[in-house]
């Protein structure tokens, strides 16, 4: 069965709950929009998130990191500051991973724009050292530490192999033997999104030896050319390339309204990451393209004991 936008929204407006929506504030950062946030994460004994900076003025992205002091996020100055978007964490053993997109302009035509997921890894995010350089036009790349000890390795092509966007998914027996032959020979789920509407993974979360909860979003263009994106979640079975439990788990109208980059982002809504607290889950997420929030919801992965 091919995954529709459509069919999950109706299904999750007959079903939801909605949660009470909260705006994400920063200091630190003057004049600059934060948005596509991580979830946090500690680091030298301190809470912190990740979040896409850009100025009112210009679309030059950067990351930068934020601790929490009381109900605002604070601009942590000796930390280092990454010239990516949309950044992600996780961790295998005992060191971080802090990623992003890298946005630069084609060698052979310097009016194109080509993209890339960028790696860092440390053992904290004052040490963090670049290790991996993803394909060119590949964003959405992820990276966890599954059950076993092994790496999964979720990917998104697009083009000929993954048309607007596809979910692809491989292992690999350690951080090192992650390479670009690897994520290209990644096999996709071809019929989890139709031709039109595209999606990829933003965090994934590891079950037991054969499962992993992902967080990801699904997307599509109206014929306005306004773009409409929905944070959702699934099951995928690393053995059998089988998911289960597809959804959407949030949409603009839950969160409170705003101002937007451009009038065609307005229904933007990117998945950063989940925060577990039992039945109950926070989502952290970019809103509009200018903006993040977070938004209590059920636990999509409550029934896996995550």
């Amino acid at each position: 069965m091919i995954i529709k936008c459509d069919e999950l929204l109706k299904e999750y407006r007959i079903k939801k709950s909605k949660g009470i929506a909260k705006r994400v504030n920063f200091i630190g950062i003057f004049n600059k929009d934060v948005y596509n946030i991580t979830s946090p994460f500690l680091t030298n004994g301190r809470t912190v998130l990740a979040g896409r900076v850009e100025s009112k003025r210009t679309s030059d992205s950067m990351v930068s990191f934020f601790e929490k002091y009381e109900n605002v996020w604070c601009h942590i100055i000796e930390s280092p500051i990454m010239h990516l978007e949309d950044p992600f964490f996780t961790r295998v053993d005992d060191e971080l991973i802090v990623g992003g997109v890298e946005v630069f302009n084609d060698i052979n035509n310097p009016y194109n724009l080509i993209w890339r997921t960028i790696m860092y890894r440390g053992k904290d995010i004052f040490h963090l050292k670049l290790f991996f350089v993803g394909p060119d036009g590949m964003k959405d790349l992820r990276i966890a530490q599954l059950k076993d000890g092994s790496i999964g390795v979720l990917t998104r092509p697009q083009g000929h192999k993954g048309g607007r966007g596809k979910v692809g998914f491989i292992k690999i027996n350690r951080l090192n033997d992650l390479s670009i032959g690897v994520i290209e020979d990644a096999p996709i789920l071809n019929d989890f999104f139709t031709d039109e509407e595209w999606g990829g993974i933003n965090s994934i979360y590891p079950i037991d030896k054969e499962n992993i909860g992902l967080l990801g979003h699904i997307a599509k263009m109206d014929e306005t050319g306004m773009k409409h994106y929905y944070p959702m979640t699934f099951v995928l079975n690393i053995n059998s390339m089988v998911y289960k439990d597809v959804k959407i788990i949030a949409e603009r109208k839950d969160f409170l309204p705003g101002p937007s980059k451009n009038e065609t982002l307005y229904d933007v809504v990117f998945s950063g990451g989940l925060e577990f607290k039992g039945k109950k889950a926070i989502l952290y997420a970019g809103v509009s393209d200018i903006e993040a929030q977070i938004i209590e919801i059920e636990n999509p992965f409550y029934k896996y004991k995550i």
